[in-house]
């Protein structure tokens, strides 16, 4: 009975081992990343970028990103515009000190990769699809949003732009 036992143990522990061996890769946030907002008057960038990215070209179902951006890192150029959008009438950095983005799914496009997922500003949730390419341990992605859809400054809706065109670029090691 021993016998039967050792050869049925390696059996299991073989299969298994096959299912833990596929995962994605792990990458690592380099230095030189760029978050650039353009909204006309307020633009600039953000700095603070923290986060895990999972991702494997070959693997996309076990592939997810969870980033978050400091909103205090804000920087428009000008000192009283940096105040400002940091204050309760913009992003209220106080209350609700970063975004984050959390993908559920990632899959192939024409154009490169899509990140579908849920991005939480200023206290709102929304799912949206990222469009990302990677190329030379490189993501890149370039997308518009709608301020207003996340509340922010819904007081003065005509006050600066409502869409935002944001153009991210992170290098990544292993």
């Amino acid at each position: 009975m021993k016998k039967l036992m050792y050869p049925f143990a390696a059996v299991i522990i073989i299969a298994a081992s096959a299912f833990t061996v596929i995962k994605s890769q792990n990458w690592n946030i380099a230095t030189g990343y760029s978050i650039k907002f353009d909204g006309g008057d307020p633009s600039g960038e953000f700095s603070g970028l923290k986060g895990t990215i999972n991702f494997d070209p070959a693997d996309l179902a076990s592939s997810k990103f969870d980033a978050t951006i400091d909103v205090a890192s804000i920087n428009t150029g000008n000192g009283m515009k940096n105040t400002h959008a940091k204050s309760e009438k913009w992003f209220d950095a106080e209350k609700y000190p970063v975004i984050k983005f959390t993908s559920s799914q990632i899959t192939k496009s024409a154009a490169g990769y899509e990140a579908k997922g849920v991005l939480e500003m200023h206290g709102v949730q929304k799912e949206i699809t990222l469009p990302f390419t990677f190329a030379d341990n490189t993501f890149t992605s370039s997308f518009s949003i709608n301020r207003l859809d996340y509340n922010i400054n819904t007081a003065e809706p005509e006050h600066g732009s409502a869409t935002f065109k944001v153009d991210i670029s992170v290098p990544v090691t292993k």
